[in-house]
């Protein structure tokens, strides 16, 4: 089904990034659990169906090319799947993606091109968790940021874009490797050291987009400040209120 979209996609052409403001606006507790405001329900309160325009309100797309993405079935498929679940407890991946956008919004300091990549980025990094082959050992040519960078190489040629699409995980499997030997020995390319030499070229955008994704649902952030305190080289920003 994968392949079979990615060869019957149509390219968009190009279009410049338009900036907005969300519309969406959470309160988080100081472990980054969202709560929702007396007059409003958080997104993960009610489940997302395959309405036309469902996805479209809830992750207003501000391009050509985020429009012509959430028209393609495979990726709408991708964005409605998902329950609820550790880390996760907003469930669907359209709801998650909606987190990251929101904390796109919130750094200030993001030049136009920037925030068009890591918008890109929120979209797809997470679409093809459905498709992806788990297992012991495990396959990371399954994995779902290498399916996501197969889809996205049809509709973008943008390096950063691809490469931190890829690798969006390993920032955390680097933190894992430094705790779980077990996990170090049957996955010796998940390091730090490997992570930044592929990184090192767009290291900030490749950090930027780690703790907007980081600093979602319940997810626990001690990945994150291990990125900040190992990585030299990175502007660290303040995303959340009481960081």
């Amino acid at each position: 089904m994968l392949k079979c979209a990615i060869k019957t996609a149509l390219l968009p052409p190009k279009e410049d990034c338009k900036r907005k403001k969300s519309k969406h606006t959470y309160t988080r507790s100081n472990t980054y659990r969202q709560t929702a405001a007396p007059e409003r329900q958080m997104p993960w309160m009610t489940r997302l169906t395959n309405d036309a325009s469902a996805l479209e309100t809830l992750l207003q797309p501000e391009t050509l090319l985020e429009r012509t993405l959430l028209a393609v079935p495979v990726f709408r498929q991708g964005l409605l799947w998902g329950e609820p679940r550790f880390g996760h407890p907003e469930g669907q991946v359209a709801l998650h993606v909606r987190e990251v956008l929101d904390n796109i919004d919130r750094i200030a300091t993001l030049s136009d091109e920037q925030r068009f990549q890591l918008r890109l980025i929120a979209l797809s990094h997470d679409t093809f968790k459905f498709a992806e082959v788990r297992g012991k050992p495990r396959d990371w040519s399954k994995h779902h940021g290498r399916l996501a960078r197969q889809f996205m190489e049809v509709y973008t040629t943008d390096k950063v874009v691809l490469d931190v699409l890829e690798t969006h995980d390993d920032a955390y499997y680097a933190w894992r490797s430094t705790r779980q030997e077990l996990f170090a020995y049957e996955n010796p390319d998940k390091n730090l050291e490997t992570l930044l030499q592929r990184m090192a070229y767009c290291l900030q955008i490749y950090y930027l987009f780690f703790k907007c994704d980081t600093q979602t649902g319940d997810k626990t952030q001690a990945s994150l400040k291990w990125f900040e305190r190992s990585v030299p080289g990175i502007e660290v920003v303040r995303i959340q209120e009481g960081e």
